[in-house]
């Protein structure tokens, strides 16, 4: 997707059009948006109960060290950044009211709205913005994101490696108050789609002046600017939102909105069905019962996120790249997503999901591999040969370790299980699952790049954090991407040169401005990922949730989140079908 507004204009109709043929194809009758015929209902019961399931805390309330979907979510209603995506995925200005690329596509000029204000009134300028960018490089802050985000800037790499002490009157500008500019390092296609993500956001100093890191606990008396504030954050029971009165953009009609949190889906779901909350998500093992529940409220959404296990090319035995053929090609995907998911997800042999730009018809699994029933025969016989070559027998194997987090699904469980087994079946290996906390997982994840002591193999997904290819692609596999867990092309196999080779392509193709043969430099990045197994791509994953009617104006998108725009159009109307929220009043 090209940076200027004209040319996301181009793509993504071709990407809205995908997502509703994806959609017709998993049989859902549910409409995009929940609407009623009854008006809104009043004052005091325009309470919207949304709980965050499978947590039983926020990881992060933080915009610059947030990477988990829970925390983005909760974060984008109390931050804002200069731009962000709306429901179809087109960048929005936010902050900006202006912004315009030099000629050589290195500078950016962002112009400001007047009179911005952060939720405590008081004012945003260009300052704040410029402050907010270069702190979530500061390595004193930690971020384990900030540096993939945020890479474009250019000197973010000495920035965050502590051999500058500031960006600002660097590559980060404030002429004037309502002015910020930014100078990258390369010409990049998707620059602004980066800028979207929350580790641009905007936070207020004095707050982190006065608090430090816990700032985050102090959120009641400020902090951000954007739709809401927050007027209570209880760790491990709920966070309760307010609209903010300062903020620049239609205000919400909603009064408040309650977030509980939920370890487990299933819970949340008996309580959605008791009428104690407005939403939820569905275990699969309920998704047709869901399907029948009066006035559409079950939703099935694809969306662009891909589920998918990883494995570290500096532990053994997946220094191997017939091992790791062997362990990708051993799996059934569609019989995990249609025997064990219940159609949960779809089966896919993709990095890249159906939907974005750039995605492959034509891709196909390793050794050529057409369908994602997988191939045991051919899994069983390259293992046998990676077993030969590394001097491997039955008795001295490596013990293998595969880390997930199941945040008490049982459908998780299962789907892990029978993994398990077709391990065991094709290739006669014991697999051992350990399942940890998800956070605990995200933090082994990202400390397994250059790691041969990392963890070894594990389960964990990929939801676009923008409509382009290299969020896909070079952010995840680039030479000295922080989410390069896997090692790809940072490994002393002898493959490795041949990977190098890909990721320049990948960079290549992150600058070029011909659209067609950018899309086709990603096709040939993408099919060598797969053959050399950089990940085992097994579902494209599909929301499926159920919301009250009375929840008028909430649009069900393929980013999964609520942009800051919608919020001035969702309410509660006077529809029956809805839920309680007398505790909250």
């Amino acid at each position: 997707m090209k940076s200027s507004t004209s040319a996301s204009r181009r793509l993504i109709p071709a990407l809205l059009c995908i997502l509703a043929a994806l959609l017709s194809a998993c049989g859902s009758t549910a409409p995009a948006t929940t609407n009623s015929n009854t008006g809104p209902a009043s004052a005091d019961k325009q309470i919207l109960i949304q709980p965050i399931t499978g947590r039983a805390d926020l990881k992060t309330f933080d915009p610059a060290l947030a990477g988990d979907i829970p925390s983005i979510n909760a974060i984008s209603m109390v931050f804002t950044g200069l731009v962000s995506l709306n429901d179809k995925l087109e960048v929005q200005k936010q902050l900006a009211q202006s912004y315009q690329a030099s000629p050589d596509g290195l500078t950016w000029t962002f112009k400001l709205k007047p009179n911005l204000k952060f939720s405590d009134g008081a004012p945003l300028t260009s300052t704040d913005v410029a402050y907010s960018i270069d702190r979530a490089l500061d390595p004193q802050v930690a971020s384990g994101v900030a540096s993939t985000y945020l890479g474009l800037i250019k000197d973010s790499d000495k920035r965050s490696a502590g051999k500058l002490n500031t960006l600002l009157n660097d590559s980060i500008l404030t002429p004037d108050a309502q002015t910020i500019i930014l100078k990258t390092s390369q010409k990049a296609a998707y620059f602004l789609e980066a800028l979207t993500y929350n580790t641009s956001f905007v936070v207020e100093r004095k707050l982190i002046d006065k608090y430090g890191k816990t700032f985050t606990d102090h959120l009641d008396e400020g902090g951000g600017a954007g739709p809401w504030k927050v007027q209570k954050f209880e760790h491990g029971k709920d966070i309760v939102l307010v609209p903010n009165t300062n903020y620049y953009g239609a205000q919400p009609k909603l009064k408040k909105i309650v977030m509980p949190f939920y370890k487990d889906v299933q819970t949340a779901y008996q309580d959605y069905q008791n009428g104690q909350i407005h939403t939820s998500g569905v275990p699969s093992s309920l998704i047709a019962s869901a399907k029948t529940l009066p006035d559409k409220q079950y939703h099935q959404v694809p969306i662009l996120a891909i589920d998918f296990i990883a494995l570290n090319y500096l532990t053994r035995p997946f220094d191997n790249l017939k091992i790791r053929q062997a362990f990708a090609l051993a799996l059934n995907k569609y019989a995990i997503a249609h025997d064990v998911g219940k159609d949960s997800n779809i089966a896919t042999n993709h990095i890249v999901p159906q939907g974005m730009p750039g995605y492959n018809q034509n891709l196909t699994g390793p050794m050529g591999v057409k369908d994602t029933n997988g191939d045991p025969t051919q899994a069983k016989t390259l293992f046998e040969q990676g077993m030969k070559e590394e001097g491997y027998t039955t008795a001295n194997f490596p013990s293998v370790t595969f880390t997930v987090a199941t945040e008490g699904s049982s459908d998780a469980a299962n789907t892990f299980s029978a993994m398990q087994q077709m391990w065991k079946n094709a290739l006669g290996i014991n697999v051992k699952i350990r399942d940890t906390d998800f956070n605990t997982l995200l933090d082994q994840a990202n400390a397994a790049a250059n790691n041969p002591k990392g963890i070894q193999m594990w389960y964990a997904d990929w939801y676009a954090d923008y409509p382009d290819p290299q969020d896909w692609l070079t952010l995840l596999f680039g030479n000295g991407a922080s989410k390069n867990g896997m090692n790809y092309g940072q490994n002393k196999n002898p493959y490795a040169a041949e990977q190098q080779a890909n990721q320049a392509l990948m960079v290549k193709a992150d600058a070029n401005a011909n659209t067609t043969e950018r899309m086709q430099q990603y096709n040939t990045a993408e099919q060598a990922l797969i053959n050399d197994v950089a990940w085992i791509p097994i579902a494209q994953e599909i929301t499926s949730s159920v919301r009250k009617t009375c929840v008028v104006g909430m649009v069900d998108n393929a980013q999964g989140l609520t942009p800051p725009d919608d919020w001035g159009s969702i309410y509660i109307s006077n529809n029956a079908t809805c839920a309680s929220s007398n505790q909250y009043k």
